[in-house]
């Protein structure tokens, strides 16, 4: 990622441009077991377009958090799977995770009252 030598760049953006979005923090998500061919993260992930996870999944790999690893068979077998670095956003995804889940018992506390 380039920032161009801002060094006005807030952090929060960073974070947003990397694996900010709406499907890089679910990519990410299900690489977390172990790595995962593109076919099965199409069908974990509903509503994925093949453009759209190819497109992700470059800009992850630009980003130097997922590395696509090509295994030299007929026909080709092609994993994603995190780097080390990438390992590191999974704190930051669990808290967003439970403050998605705290979100979700205040509106329903919400629209009971």
């Amino acid at each position: 990622m380039a920032l161009n030598g801002e060094s006005d760049v807030l952090p929060v953006h960073i974070y947003i441009r990397v694996i900010g979005g709406k499907w890089k923090p679910e990519i990410l998500w299900f690489l977390r077991e172990g790595p995962v061919r593109f076919g099965g993260l199409m069908k974990l992930i509903p509503g994925i377009t093949q453009v759209t996870l190819t497109k992700n999944l470059r800009e992850l790999e630009e980003d130097g958090i997922i590395i696509r690893t090509v295994y030299p068979e007929i026909p080709p077998r092609v994993e994603y799977g995190l780097t080390e670095f990438g390992e590191s956003v999974f704190p930051v995804l669990d808290a967003i995770s439970a403050w998605g889940r705290r979100f979700a018992r205040y509106k329903k506390e919400i629209v009971e009252r």
